[in-house]
């Protein structure tokens, strides 16, 4: 089995951000009214997945706009690495937690570990599961393995909202933002077929999301991503640098103006508009 969990895959399929159902106008969104006013530095966004490749860009996007932002890992090395990724300025706004957020006892554990830590969480944005696997056809795959799957795109990503959704639901101020893949919308090679199952099914979790909870004051929302992401040194044509990845998600995050939204970004020149548009 060949198995990378730096990024998503997902084949580019347009240079356009839609609309049809899944993105408003940007301009729509500007005309919208924003909550109240709250100072980048009395926030604090706690980044699920804060020490992979989508959220290490992620995490030092909100660092350098001033957010106070909380990663937890299992493993203390990627925290170490994370630590030493991010401008060194703005290290001091930055709590890392060793922990578990795979399972419903780790999860809670790693609430209230990082509740006596911050004191409150405003933000929470979850990039868990954005995997790559490519293990072969279904007929050589055993339950075990198609479990395995699951349980990294769909069970973590669950146990984790169950956990930290209710610290930040019944607050227009506050947000919480899923970013997802788009290989569950097609298979995108022979081989990968495992990866179509648990990258559909969560998607399917996010849209349940928007539906079974649709006055939450929260803002709700999601940045599917139908492309690679990856750091600098290992950059592929049509992938997305994850830290500018990390300042489009950062905007959407700082503004606050939409909610229970599906944002598509197919490509480079998607996050660029985004970017230089400074508004979501």
């Amino acid at each position: 089995m060949a198995c990378c969990r730096a990024c998503s895959h997902s084949a580019a399929t347009s240079a356009t951000l839609t609309e049809a159902g899944i993105l408003f106008p940007l301009a729509a969104l500007r005309q919208r009214s924003g909550p109240t006013v709250m100072a980048n530095g009395d926030r604090l966004v706690l980044a699920l997945g804060g020490a992979g490749t989508v959220g290490s860009g992620l995490v030092k996007a909100l660092l350098d706009r001033g957010f106070k932002v909380a990663v937890i890992s299992r493993d203390s090395n990627k925290l170490e690495k994370l630590k030493a990724f991010v401008s060194p300025a703005t290290k001091g706004n930055l709590t890392t937690l060793v922990g578990n957020v795979g399972s419903e006892e780790g999860a809670e554990e790693a609430k209230q570990a990082l509740l006596r830590s911050v004191g409150k969480v405003t933000d929470v944005v979850s990039s868990l599961g954005f995997s790559w696997w490519q293990g072969g056809p279904p007929h050589t795959q055993s339950l075990k393995e198609l479990h395995w799957v699951i349980e990294t795109l769909l069970f973590s990503t669950f146990v984790s909202w169950k956990a930290f959704f209710p610290l930040v639901r019944d607050d227009p101020n506050c947000t919480y933002t899923f970013i997802t893949g788009g290989a569950g919308e097609k298979l995108l090679m022979p081989g990968t077929g495992f990866l179509t199952v648990g990258a559909a099914s969560t998607l399917a979790f996010c849209q349940v999301l928007r539906e079974e909870y649709p006055e939450v004051p929260c803002k709700l929302n999601q940045v599917k991503i139908n492309t690679g992401v990856a750091s600098p040194e290992r950059m592929a044509p049509g992938y997305l640098n994850h830290v500018d990845l990390g300042e489009a998600v950062a905007t959407l995050v700082e503004r606050r103006n939409t909610s229970h939204t599906v944002f598509t970004i197919n490509s480079p020149s998607d996050l660029k508009t985004v970017i230089l548009e400074g508004n979501l």
